[in-house]
């Protein structure tokens, strides 16, 4: 049985929250912007992580996701 949406969203957001500590993650919590600022090497050990989960990540496909959602609406229709 495919993982919810919602079960997917709890490991994005843990992965996120695993580069970026003590911060509230939600589904429009921004990757860049002002809300965690990812620079270009916590984007690759994002993708890592993602992959380890997953088997595949948005980066990877060429996808550059701006929000938490977007990464889970990634997963939600490939998983």
């Amino acid at each position: 049985m495919a993982p919810s949406r919602e079960e997917i969203a709890d490991i994005v957001r843990k992965s996120v929250g695993r580069i970026k500590r003590n911060r509230e993650i939600t589904l429009e919590t921004e990757l860049f912007g002002a809300d965690l600022a990812m620079d270009s090497l916590e984007t690759a050990e994002l993708s890592a992580i993602l992959e380890d989960e997953f088997g595949s990540d948005p980066y990877s496909e060429g996808e550059l996701p701006v929000t938490v959602g977007e990464i889970v609406d990634f997963f939600v229709d490939r998983v």
